[in-house]
């Protein structure tokens, strides 16, 4: 059983990091996903891709899935980059381009 430990990213829809300080494992689809006839939903045999582990750590995550007998692949945090900014500098006499709308 293949899993994907990694670490969510902060979504679109929030100003906050909420739901991106813990690590998630999720196993990967065995199954295609196919659609209803009737209804048209989409649909699947495989229900571990409902199942998502979060754990502490990245080392509680791989310890788990070593202990469980899954093969995992780990998919490193990626760091934020800050850029200072401040209001201020719109109005800098050393700005190379006038300020305009």
């Amino acid at each position: 059983m293949e899993v994907r430990i990694f670490k969510p990213a902060k979504t679109a829809m929030q100003s906050g990091r909420g739901k991106t300080k813990e690590w998630v494992m999720e196993f990967e689809p065995t199954d295609r996903s196919t659609p209803d006839d009737l209804i048209g939903w989409v649909g699947s045999r495989d229900t571990r891709k409902q199942v998502t582990l979060h754990f502490h750590s990245k080392e509680e995550a791989i310890a788990y899935a070593k202990k469980n007998g899954h093969a995992y692949t780990v998919q490193e945090e990626k760091t934020r980059k800050i850029k200072p900014k401040a209001y201020a500098d719109n109005f800098s006499y050393t700005r190379q381009e006038p300020w305009t709308h």
